[in-house]
C-alpha cells in the first residue's frame, strides 16, 4: 500500500481550510484518511501561523515510506521536526494568541446614591396618561 501525505480540503466556498493527512495514493482528495497529521489555514493573517503539524507523526510516516505532495513537502521543510521557520512560527502563534485574549475587565466605578425627587414635583415624564388621570382623581378626592 503506497501512502502519500497530502492536503484534504475542508471548509466552505470562499473559506478554504485544509487538513494535512496520510492517505492511500489511490484515494480521492477528500477521501478516506489513514491519519490526520496537522492543519493548514491559508486565511490566517500571520503567514507563519498557518500550518500546524504533529511533528512526531510526520516523522513516523516519512520513516515508513510515505511521500509528501509538493505543497506538503514545503510545509514539512519549514515547520517539520528540523524546520527552518520554527522560531518564526512560535512567535506568530504567540501574537495570535495574544490578540485573541480578552482584555481584563476594569474595576467598576463606585456608585453614588441618587437623590430621590420629592413627590410634590411635576409629574414624571414617564407616566402614562392613565396614571396621570388616576393621580388627578386622587387629588380631587383629597380636596373634598
Amino acid at each position: 500500500m503506497a501512502v502519500r501525505i497530502r492536503m484534504k480540503k475542508m471548509g466552505r466556498k470562499h473559506r478554504p481550510f485544509f487538513r494535512i493527512c496520510a492517505m492511500e495514493i489511490r484515494a480521492p482528495r477528500d477521501g478516506r484518511v489513514l491519519e490526520q497529521l496537522g492543519t493548514y489555514d491559508p486565511l490566517i493573517p500571520e503567514t507563519d501561523a498557518r500550518a500546524i503539524l504533529n511533528k512526531e507523526r510526520v516523522k513516523y510516516w516519512l520513516g515508513v515510506g510515505a511521500t509528501p505532495s509538493d505543497k506538503v513537502s514545503v510545509l514539512i521543510k519549514k515547520y517539520g521536526e528540523a524546520g527552518t521557520h520554527l522560531a518564526a512560527q512560535q512567535e506568530a502563534l504567540d501574537r495570535l494568541a495574544q490578540q485573541r485574549r480578552r482584555p481584563e475587565p476594569s474595576q467598576p466605578m463606585p456608585r453614588t446614591p441618587k437623590e430621590k425627587k420629592a413627590e410634590t414635583d411635576a409629574p414624571s415624564a414617564r407616566r402614562s396618561d392613565a396614571d396621570e388621570i388616576r393621580a388627578q382623581a386622587i387629588a380631587a378626592e383629597e380636596k373634598e
